[in-house]
């Protein structure tokens, strides 16, 4: 039996959006009234992401006050440097930063000669400890070839509820899958990327298993993979048993199982809450990965499960 890090590691899921921005970039809300509105409507925790360029003054915002007994905050910020195939400046979130980290030669949200590159800046924010997804590939126009350059990446950002409501373009699954197929080890988060000057809040997020909701036991836990992504389903278990995938939730209308290529299975019926998906259609891919869809259309999303024994850290 195999089964994803969420559903073996100690401790408990925490709720929390990952990608958000304020006043100190081009959001509409300033960062106190921002973490308190994700702090009343029940998150455990939140990185506010502005945007890291001169025009905002490269800033890492300062949460820390913002944190209470129960609701806590991750620093960070969203990066731009260098220019991706289609000629725009490159997206790269990236959690748990320090706040001392240096500006790249950013000015405004146009590539510059001389600029660090997206993979270079992307590495540096890995090394100096942070947790880095590629940001919402569809809305970017990402290529392949800009997806596999980012190698230092933990993530991709396979919905992104921002992208969702202000252009239908919150994909990022078609690019996650082909970098799996790869051999890539990535894991695949949901996001917000509120701004609030639509409805682009509260609609994607991240389940984090941890022992404790602080920013270091969260860093450490979303490195590991030890999380799903979801719009509202709820994911308790996800394992392979001999040839099927066993998927026990909240209650869903339909179960899928996804692979390499054109490999997919999905299982249908009513307020089901344990599902068990074959994977002959799954074409021997070396991953699987879960989504399951509840009667309103809302899915959850599990990270990957690679099924050959010993090539994969996040799974137990």
């Amino acid at each position: 039996m195999t089964r994803p890090l969420a559903f073996t590691a100690p401790g408990r899921f925490w709720r929390g959006n990952l990608h958000t921005h304020s006043t100190r970039s081009d959001g509409v809300l300033d960062p106190v009234e921002v973490c308190r509105r994700y702090r009343a409507e029940g998150y455990d925790f939140l990185a506010l992401t502005d945007h890291f360029i001169g025009r905002y003054g490269y800033p890492i915002v300062d949460t820390v006050p913002m944190r209470t007994n129960s609701f806590t905050t991750i620093l960070g910020a969203e990066l731009h440097s260098g220019a991706m195939a289609n000629g725009e400046l490159w997206h790269i979130l990236a959690v748990g930063l320090p706040a001392d980290f240096a500006p790249s030669h950013s000015p405004d949200f146009l590539p510059v000669p001389g600029q660090e590159t997206g993979p270079e800046i992307a590495a540096r924010a890995v090394a100096a400890g942070a947790f880095v997804a590629v940001a919402h590939p569809q809305w970017s126009g990402l290529t392949l070839a800009d997806a596999r350059s980012i190698t230092a990446a933990h993530a991709v950002e396979v919905y992104n509820h921002g992208c969702a409501t202000g252009c239908d373009r919150p994909d990022g699954f078609a690019i996650a899958d082909l970098l799996l197929t790869e051999g890539r080890k990535l894991s695949l988060i949901a996001t917000d990327d509120a701004h609030f000057s639509e409805p682009d809040h509260f609609g994607g997020w991240v389940m984090v298993k941890a022992q404790e909701n602080t920013p270091e036991a969260l860093l450490q836990a979303l490195k590991d993979g030890a999380f799903y992504s979801s719009q509202g389903p709820l994911l308790h278990d996800v394992r392979l048993e001999g040839d099927h995938v066993v998927i026990e939730s909240s209650a869903v209308v339909s179960a899928v199982a996804i692979g390499h290529g054109t490999g997919a299975k999905a299982v249908h019926g009513h307020s089901m809450t344990r599902s068990e998906v074959p994977l002959a259609r799954l074409n021997n891919s070396p991953w699987v990965r879960v989504a399951v869809i509840d009667a309103a259309g809302k899915r959850a999303w599990s990270n990957p499960i690679w099924r050959e024994a010993g090539k994969n850290p996040r799974t137990a």
